[in-house]
């Protein structure tokens, strides 16, 4: 199969090419491979090529709904047995540390019949809004290799964008599923808390902020991957209510008339570009054609203290995180990058009481949401604050890094927290992505939609900017009918960079 023809599909279209017998995996396999080929030298998203396993895998009988279609996975918890789990750091590619089993979500895509062919580009351990790591350098947006493709499943967003895959890993811990797609033109469903796995040997992350799924370019294929790896594991620390009906149905049918309350003002007070606000009124402009109701409107909460308390999870999951490498690898400090070292940091020096209280404090803003849904089916806002950043433009500047060095060579992280400067450097980096956190919170289902490109010298489209909606508790099926009809009413599946 040409590439031509290989990109008019979905996943499903492709499972559908396969099981009529008009088109073999291994085939197909071929093709996303000689095209990974061609693009990846200058977009860095495919990092671990695993082309010879899945030829064994893709020449065997294979079973399921996807049976014979090419898929990536992130290098970051998704584990595939025997292949490299280096998590985008440095001394655990130094050390070569390898999965010794698939994860339970890998597990249940080959049981669908994906055929997982390498791993993809991502941050040290997931932690920043873009995919510049040391290890392994920066993934880049097909759309304009100048630009990043967003974090932390860039790497899988550019792979997908550039036709490689029709749908690749990733995961959402304060919008790595989200702010990739909305950087990249694709569509990102974050599934809301404990609806996906994370298993065998844990089963939540982070206390349900970070959730597995996947990054595609058509609705139906994010809906079909979510009733095929959605439910409960061995260990699950609750049981979520199942949805009233397959996604893959509620993707097909029609949502009714929504109520939806919209904001383009940063919930933080900083700045948003033209071309996010932009985004947005073309949204709601859509969703007014299409008989919805839509008015302004947004939850009322503390977003900068919302923020914070996010943001000391992180700091807690960084630490420890580092600790185990540690301790797995024998490395020091000179194994992890800069900005990772000074996270972890912050996060022992942040009290147990302190990392209580912002636990509890998410409590108020669900209220907060709920609130707000009894007025409204779904809160809209930009995806990002600004179109996809350029390659080093969201880097920690020189002067501060000189700064965390000194700090953390005479352990001053406590000092610095008295200062006010972590909340200073959190403003600048949270500037860039201000809408995203409060869904992972919140424990809350959310997506981003593809609907606007924005404004280029050359005539030609420009970087793609999304738009975001948030749902309540078990609103996935009802997010996705309202993204199939979106897709409908402005397909966006035949808009490629490349």
């Amino acid at each position: 199969m040409k590439f031509e023809e290989y990109r008019q599909f979905d996943a499903m279209g492709l499972a559908e090419l396969v099981g009529k017998g008009e088109v073999a995996a291994s085939e197909l396999l071929e093709t996303a491979i000689a095209r990974a080929e061609q693009v990846n030298p200058s977009l860095n998203g495919l990092i671990i090529p695993l082309y010879e396993q899945a030829r064994s895998r893709a020449a065997s009988p294979l079973e399921g709904p996807l049976a014979g279609v090419p898929m990536l996975v992130k290098d970051l918890f998704q584990e595939m047995g025997g292949a490299p789990s280096y998590q985008g750091n440095k001394a655990r590619k130094k050390n070569d540390i390898r999965a010794d089993q698939d994860s339970t979500l890998v597990a249940r895509w080959k049981a669908a019949g994906l055929v997982p062919f390498g791993r993809t580009n991502t941050p040290e351990f997931g932690a920043k809004g873009i995919t510049e790591p040391d290890s392994y350098g920066p993934a880049r947006n097909p759309w304009n290799p100048d630009h990043t493709p967003g974090g932390s499943s860039g790497g899988s967003a550019a792979m997908v964008a550039s036709g490689v895959v029709p749908v690749a890993g990733a995961n959402d811990g304060g919008g790595s599923i989200r702010i990739p797609a909305a950087c990249c033109g694709l569509f990102g469903l974050k599934p809301g808390r404990g609806r996906t796995p994370w298993g065998p040997t844990f089963t939540e992350a982070m206390h349900g902020i970070a959730v597995n799924h996947v990054l595609t370019r058509s609705v139906r294929d994010s809906a079909l991957l979510l009733d095929l790896t959605h439910g409960d594991e061995r260990g699950s620390l609750f049981q979520i209510a199942p949805p009233a009906q397959p996604y893959q149905v509620a993707a097909a049918s029609r949502p009714g008339t929504l109520r939806i309350g919209f904001s383009t003002a940063s919930p933080l007070g900083t700045p948003v570009d033209p071309e996010a606000v932009k985004a947005v009124e073309k949204t709601v402009a859509l969703l007014r054609e299409l008989g919805h109701e839509v008015v302004e409107a947004e939850p009322q909460m503390d977003a900068k203290q919302m923020c914070m308390d996010w943001l000391s999870v992180w700091f807690g999951q960084c630490a420890a995180e580092v600790d185990e490498v540690k301790a797995l690898t024998g490395c020091g400090d000179e194994g992890f990058e800069l900005d990772t070292l000074a996270i972890a940091a912050f996060g022992r020096a942040t009290p147990a009481h302190e990392y209580v209280k912002c636990q509890t404090r998410w409590q108020q803003y669900m209220i907060a949401l709920d609130t707000f849904l009894e007025q409204y089916d779904f809160w809209l806002t930009p995806t990002l604050a600004m179109p996809p950043a350029r390659i080093g433009e969201m880097a920690t500047p020189g002067w501060q890094q000189s700064a965390l060095k000194m700090l953390l060579k005479v352990g001053g992280e406590k000092l610095l927290m008295k200062t006010g400067m972590i909340e200073q450097m959190a403003m600048e980096n949270f500037k860039y992505m201000p809408f995203t956190q409060f869904a992972n919170v919140t424990g809350v289902p959310a997506m981003s939609v593809p609907l606007h490109w924005c404004d280029s010298a050359s005539g030609k489209p420009g970087l793609p900017l999304g738009s975001q909606f948030v749902g309540g508790h078990g609103d996935e099926g009802k997010l996705l009918a309202l993204a199939a009809q979106l897709e409908e009413a402005a397909p966006w599946f035949d808009k490629v960079p490349m």
